[in-house]
C-alpha cells in the first residue's frame, strides 16, 4: 500500500526599487508589468518567481539562488528568472506540487489587474491549473518599507504530494 503525504515548504525573496527612470517594464511571475521603477536586482529582479524557487529549494535541499543562479546570472550573462526555477525542478527527484500560494506586498505597482495572467504563468511553470495557483497583493497598510513603496515582498507557500 502506498501513502501519499503532504508537505508545505516557504520561500521569500524582496527587493528595492531602483529610481524612477519613466516608463519600464518589471517582471512578477513571469509575466511584464508596467511601472515607473525599475527593481533593483542582478537578474530581471523576478521576486515572484524567486519565492517559489526558494520555496523549490526548501523541499529539494538544494539551494539555487545565491548558489547556481549567481553562476547562470553573472557568468552566463542570464537574467531569465524562469531559468532559475527550472533549475530548481531539475532537482525535485520526488514528489510533485499540487498548489502554490503567493502573498505579494507593494504599494505599487498596483497588481489586481494582472493577477489572472500571473496565475497562468505561475501555473505553467510549475506543471499545475492555474486554479491551484493563488495570489494576493496587499499594501500592508504602510507599516513595512514594502507598503511605503520602497520596494517588494512576495512570500510562496508550496505544498507538495510525496509517496511514503
Amino acid at each position: 500500500m502506498v501513502n501519499i503525504v503532504s508537505v508545505s515548504t516557504i520561500g521569500q525573496d524582496s527587493h528595492r526599487f531602483g529610481e524612477p527612470c519613466g516608463e519600464t517594464v518589471i517582471r512578477l511571475g513571469g509575466i511584464g508589468i508596467p511601472f515607473d521603477k525599475p527593481i533593483d536586482a542582478n537578474s530581471d529582479g523576478d521576486v515572484v518567481l524567486h519565492a517559489i524557487t526558494n520555496a523549490v529549494s526548501g523541499f529539494t535541499g538544494v539551494n539555487i539562488l545565491g548558489g547556481e543562479a549567481d553562476k547562470i546570472c553573472l557568468e552566463q550573462g542570464i537574467k531569465d528568472s524562469t531559468v532559475y526555477l527550472k533549475k530548481a525542478l531539475e532537482y525535485m527527484k520526488e514528489g510533485r506540487i499540487i498548489h502554490c500560494s503567493v502573498p505579494i506586498e507593494c504599494l505599487r505597482p498596483k497588481l489586481m489587474p494582472h493577477i489572472p495572467k500571473m496565475k497562468e504563468s505561475v501555473g505553467e511553470l510549475l506543471g499545475i491549473p492555474a486554479a491551484s495557483v493563488g495570489i494576493t497583493a496587499t499594501t500592508g497598510e504602510g507599516l513595512t518599507g514594502f507598503g511605503r513603496g520602497e520596494g517588494i515582498q512576495v512570500f510562496c507557500i508550496l505544498t507538495f504530494a510525496k509517496e511514503i
